[in-house]
């Protein structure tokens, strides 16, 4: 990556306006003014041939800024709406933040529409038109359940990306049933979002697996760089493919995700998975939600903690002697935490750093 030659970097400002920040994204793309960043990082510059920097969650650890060029957010804005059937003049509404690649996509999609994205995310009453639009799971299980103009939102559009986090075959029914044309789409920050739609890689994405069974990609959106992090993406890079941390096949022609490599704990000196601990719970236990994380313990390594929400509360006792007979003792919980609600990221994802967090402060349950 060519340093000599730098770029201006500045912060979304959170009092801009929609079309402000649309209008600018449009001059970064195009190559005129400064690169902007989602949130406030370090550096006052970037190379030049970054126009986007996006932190990525830190939900599991420290946040890698993303450097992500012109060309490949173009790259993915144009490889949607090509795999969509979006042609020019139509729209795409807003519901996500600007904080995540996710909401900026929208708008870099409405820009080569050449048309203006709808902000629906703070509406009141009635949402306005759009072809298309973008939203997480939590959002789709609202409209399902209670929220019945965007229910009514997401059924007039062409099309419906659910993203950021895994989609439940269950929701997805219920959406098919209720006349919502749900896209299931998988990437990340690196991949500028999305760049497979319900399995099937879109624009010139090329999917291969490493002898671990790591889901590695190839594509034009591919970022440049972790801009506080160039070893790590390094260490991620193998030819022009990018290894990611999820496991996969080809399922019938299709990419399945499978589960993540970081799931995979070590307690005890035996691999233990937290979606296996989190999938047998939620089964056992009706009426529950959980979260297995873990926390540094000089005896275990790694010591297997719980969050569970919901009404009923499960006696660890009866937690530990259901997890040990169907995987091991290995399986055990060290402590429980019951909350109201499982904390997420702005994605739908798990924030299992702030459930470490309350654990801590909380001593846990049953240690």
């Amino acid at each position: 990556m060519d340093k000599t030659s730098q770029r201006e970097i500045i912060a979304i400002d959170p009092t801009w306006t929609l079309a402000e920040i649309t209008a600018r994204l449009a001059k970064t793309l195009a190559g005129e003014g400064p690169a902007l960043t989602l949130t406030p990082i370090s550096s006052q510059a970037v190379p030049s041939e970054i126009a986007l920097v996006v932190s990525t969650s830190g939900s599991t650890g420290v946040a890698k800024e993303v450097g992500l060029s012109a060309s490949a957010l173009v790259a993915s804005a144009k490889a949607t709406n090509k795999f969509l059937g979006a042609n020019g003049g139509q729209s795409w509404s807003l519901l996500l933040p600007l904080t995540h690649i996710a909401g900026i996509n929208v708008l870099a999609r409405s820009l080569e529409l050449g048309t203006t994205p709808v902000d629906a995310r703070d509406i009141s009453g009635s949402y306005p038109k759009a072809d298309f639009t973008a939203i997480v799971p939590t959002q789709l299980f609202r409209a399902l359940n209670s929220e019945t103009e965007l229910l009514e939102h997401l059924q007039s559009a062409k099309s419906v990306l659910v993203g950021g986090a895994a989609l439940d075959i269950t929701l997805r029914d219920q959406a098919s049933t209720a006349g919502i044309k749900i896209v299931e789409s998988y990437g990340m920050t690196e991949t500028c979002g999305g760049c497979i739609y319900d399995g099937q890689p879109i624009g010139d994405t090329s999917v291969e697996f490493d002898e671990n069974g790591l889901i590695k990609i190839a594509t034009s959106s591919l970022a440049t760089t972790y801009l506080n992090d160039e070893a790590g993406w390094s260490s991620k890079m193998a030819g022009k493919f990018f290894t990611t941390s999820d496991l996969g096949e080809i399922v019938n022609g299709k990419l399945k995700v499978t589960g993540r490599a970081d799931d995979i704990i070590i307690s005890g000196g035996e691999n233990v998975s937290l979606k296996q601990v989190e999938d047998l719970l939620n089964k056992e236990f009706t009426g529950i939600k959980c979260a297995a994380f873990t926390i540094k313990d000089s005896q275990w390594g790694q010591a297997l903690h719980l969050a569970i929400a919901g009404s009923l509360k499960p006696e660890v006792a009866k937690v530990n002697e259901y997890l040990a007979s169907q995987i091991s003792v290995a399986a055990k919980v060290k402590g429980i935490i019951y909350i109201d609600h499982l904390p997420l990221t702005s994605l739908d994802k798990i924030d299992r750093q702030k459930l470490i967090a309350i654990a801590e402060q909380e001593g846990g349950k049953g240690l």
